[in-house]
């Protein structure tokens, strides 16, 4: 069978990384405390999935000890409604045992990276992931076997395979892309093999990149590491954030052949899965999973290149504000707008998030409130040694919400804080709507969530500031989260189109080609008045998120959704607000397409994506008039 989506956290805690929302130097600035020094009311309490290893030990063992029951349903599913309904529930219990597996190891080792138990634990729970996929294989060719009329008598028959309805019609849609028995096992048990090229990506990357060392501000010489890097990028000295630049890129130039072959080799990975189940394009095998029409991905590589001036523009304001001649991507990272001198206690970020999301209503903001006080077990608040860095939304069918954080007491701290729970409230709102088997929700969806919450965080502040310096870094936050989540994602979705189609076309690809294609498209973005540097075309070989075909699209189109959701609670259309809680309510029992058309926002059109475009150049225009009047 499919497996089904738990929510993807740690995704986002990639592209918040790169949109630069972690600050990787706090080690530099003081001591980073070990994870027992620091209160309990700030740590999460992931013991409410296992009280102890050993209680994990025994669940590891059910779920081990009853993979081999599926063979008894094994060539029996159409026999009757009630060994289908048998096979079903058991793949459900097994799930979601399996579930809080992997979850509970995977926050016990963020916690603290350096404990080896838990690396090994997370390595056995993908493991078990893996060995039930193979083991229930058989169950969704068997189905498409017997037929369109035959799933449709067996459901007829039980009253209780209604609750898998969904489930069975959505199998039925997407039959002829299903193979055989034999052939989804083997596809199966490619699953470890097809994670290659990302695997030996990630490896590279964190292991053996070496980025040299450069003088800083104060003529010291210091050894880079990819964190490092990001800080000098933001630094106010020209010339130490272009050498910064240019050492993260020239330690991907060096590898350059080596990653464009890795690359090459998961787009032709993706390739062979489309051609195997049959579809059109990479990119129709991509969106099937979640019924989404492919039109929905065009219309938003459309509506931004028909728009393209909108980001020259921006390119323009940067160019103004920084007060240089010529512009160079080197310049893109430096802050045009310095931080507010503001410092925030965690319970002060609390308290400003639960203001911000007033519109939402009382049961949200109840649920929130006690989700997010001290003592609660959700929130894992500090950095400790060891911890994983950024911030991220994770847990269980049958556990309350986990939110990673490394609070640092800035005004990007609050606003995390409320991406963050804006997923956690939907992981929460699904959990309790959605039977197991629904309890699932693409990227796609996910975004939607967290945008409205951040959306309405920000409208709230640039309503209540008087200060202009203050209104300045909030309209810079604003612009720059959309340059990020939008329109970069955009840049990166047409790459992977032009990517794809090239190898669908027998097409060759190398080093050269990759880099080409980039610095066409980016400076297409990005505009006349923006320098790409020799080597900064090399971004398009250094992006993990390509890795995962026709993935970062849905940051954009759920961002687009977002705002246009976050408008009509603004509004007070109580209607609006009601469709956004039934959409947050909503997990994989309906296409995230169709519950956003429910919720008013078509996907289908470019409207979404014009009124996000609109929205930044409206922004773009508070910022340069708040530049000129001095």
């Amino acid at each position: 069978m499919r497996q089904r989506l738990i929510y993807p956290g740690i995704f986002v805690f990639s592209l918040l990384i790169a949109a630069g929302s972690v600050t990787p130097a706090l080690a530099e600035e003081g001591a980073i405390p070990e994870r027992a020094d620091i209160d309990e009311k700030y740590r999460w309490r992931v013991e409410d999935i296992y009280a102890t290893v050993d209680d994990w030990e025994k669940d590891f063992t059910v779920v081990e000890q009853n993979l081999a029951r599926f063979e008894k349903y094994r060539g029996h599913l159409g026999d009757s409604p009630e060994i289908l309904l048998e096979c079903l529930r058991l793949a459900d219990s097994l799930g979601l045992v399996r579930d809080n597996l992997y979850v509970f190891s995977g926050l016990k080792f963020d916690e603290d990276t350096r404990v080896s138990q838990f690396q090994g634990l997370t390595g056995r729970a993908a493991s078990l992931w893996s060995q039930l996929a193979e083991a229930t294989a058989f169950v969704e060719p068997e189905l498409i076997a017997l037929g369109e009329e035959k799933l449709r008598t067996l459901m007829e028959a039980n009253k209780d395979l209604e609750l898998y309805r969904f489930y069975l019609e959505d199998l039925i849609r997407q039959s002829k892309h299903v193979l055989s028995a034999e052939e989804e096992a083997l596809l199966a048990m490619l699953g470890p093999i097809s994670q290659g090229p990302r695997n030996i990506f990630t490896r590279l990357e964190d292991a053996d990149l070496n980025y040299g060392s450069l003088i800083d501000e104060n003529g010291s010489e210091v050894e880079l590491s990819y964190g490092r890097i990001y800080r000098f990028l933001e630094s106010s000295d020209r010339r130490v954030r272009r050498d910064a630049r240019i050492a993260l890129c020239s330690a991907y130039v060096k590898m350059q052949n080596t990653i464009a072959s890795t690359l090459e080799t998961s787009l032709r990975k993706d390739y062979f899965y489309t051609r195997a189940r049959k579809y059109n394009s990479c990119l129709e095998w991509s969106l099937d999973a979640n019924n989404i029409p492919t039109a929905v991905f065009h219309n938003l590589i459309d509506a931004v290149n028909s728009n393209i001036d909108v980001m020259h523009k921006w390119t323009s304001v940067q160019k103004k504000i920084l007060g240089v001649d010529t512009l160079y991507a080197w310049d893109l990272y430096v802050p045009l707008v310095s931080e507010v001198d503001k410092e925030y206690t965690y319970e002060e970020a609390v308290a400003m998030t639960l203001e911000g999301l007033t519109p939402m209503g009382k049961d949200y903001l109840a649920v929130a409130e006690d989700g997010l006080t001290p003592g609660s077990g959700w929130v894992d608040v500090y950095e400790n040694q060891g911890k994983a860095s950024g911030a991220y939304n994770w847990g269980t069918y049958t556990s309350h919400p986990y939110i990673l954080m490394n609070f640092e007491g800035n005004l990007e701290g609050v606003f995390t804080l409320a991406h963050e729970l804006g997923h956690a409230m939907q992981t929460y709102y699904v959990s309790r709507n959605e039977p197991y088997i629904y309890e699932g929700y693409s990227l796609f969806a996910a975004e939607v969530g967290s945008g409205c919450a951040e959306a309405l965080m920000m409208k709230y502040l640039l309503e209540h500031t008087t200060d202009k310096k203050e209104k300045m870094y909030l309209l810079n936050y604003y612009i720059q989260q959309i340059v990020g989540t939008f329109f970069t994602q955009t840049l990166f979705s047409e790459f992977e189109i032009a990517t794809h189609r090239q190898i669908e076309n027998g097409g060759a690809v190398s080093a050269e080609y990759f880099r080409n294609t980039y610095r066409d498209i980016y400076q297409k973005h990005r505009g006349p008045e923006l320098v790409l540097g020799d080597a900064e075309d090399i971004t398009g070989l250094r992006i993990s998120h390509f890795y995962r075909p026709f993935y970062v699209y849905q940051y954009a189109a759920g961002y687009a959704a977002a705002q246009a959701l976050s408008q009509k609670v603004l509004e007070g259309d109580k209607a609006g607000t009601d469709a956004l809680m039934e959409f947050l309510s909503t997990g994989a029992s309906e296409y995230p397409v169709d519950a956003l058309k429910k919720a008013g926002i078509d996907m289908t059109t470019p409207e979404p994506y014009l009124r996000t475009i609109q929205l930044f150049s409206d922004l773009v225009d508070q910022m340069d008039r708040l530049l000129d009047e001095g």
